[in-house]
């Protein structure tokens, strides 16, 4: 029994998590709704802002609750199999722990999806929802920090390369926990690698800046 509460618990904590994450709001709802593909558009990243500027504002909700829902189930999922562990004498995965790996796991599935080809969206909004699934105060610096300079600047991609840098600081300051730095780590860097085009055309000044207005396929 043990033996299978362990396998159970591994699956919750990692693959479970991955699948969910692999359910990315703006190819599902493309796809499915829409009869499209948003990687055939725009900057061909399946994230929401390039669905926003493909598509217009009427289904960008679904693509906003899909990646929010999924990255909610896959922590809490990740927490119950943490718990099935611990209840074989596994002590190590605590509660918080869980939280960092179920949210890698997702963000790996988000932002390369098996099914679709490892194709995915750049995390950023997933990862906004595990920050404030992993702890208010994370939440509260990230999402203030992307709110500011996306506001500020009107680039979104500024505001989400700034939420890669400072998830991992913020983990750390709070919780000193090498296992869930390495994690935050690899969330925020992967968040910034997700962004690397955006980087090179910010400091080459041809980033185009958020607008509520739709900009078809540019």
């Amino acid at each position: 029994m043990n033996v299978l509460l362990v396998i159970l618990g591994i699956l919750l904590l990692t693959a479970v998590p991955y699948l969910l994450g692999c359910s990315n709001g703006a190819i599902l709802v493309s796809k499915f709704i829409l009869r499209d593909d948003i990687r055939k558009h725009g900057s061909g990243n399946a994230g929401l802002t390039n669905f926003y500027r493909t598509f217009g504002g009427k289904l960008t909700f679904l693509v906003i609750l899909s990646d929010v829902l999924k990255a909610v189930f896959a922590l809490l999922l990740g927490m119950l199999g943490a718990y099935l562990l611990r209840k074989t004498g596994i002590e190590a995965i605590t509660t918080v722990r869980a939280k960092y790996i179920a949210g890698l796991c997702c963000e790996l599935g988000h932002m390369f999806p098996v099914m679709f080809g490892f194709k995915g969206g750049k995390g950023v909004l997933s990862g906004g929802t595990i920050a404030i699934m992993i702890d208010w105060r994370v939440a509260l610096v990230v999402w203030g920090s992307f709110l500011i300079l996306a506001v500020s600047t009107k680039y979104v991609s500024l505001g989400s390369v700034s939420t890669g840098i400072l998830f991992p600081i913020m983990t750390w300051i709070l919780f000193r926990d090498w296992l869930c730095l390495v994690c935050a780590l690899i969330i925020g860097g992967l968040i910034v690698f997700q962004h690397r085009g955006n980087i090179v055309r910010l400091i080459h000044g041809e980033e185009s800046k958020f607008s509520f207005h739709r900009k078809g396929d540019s």
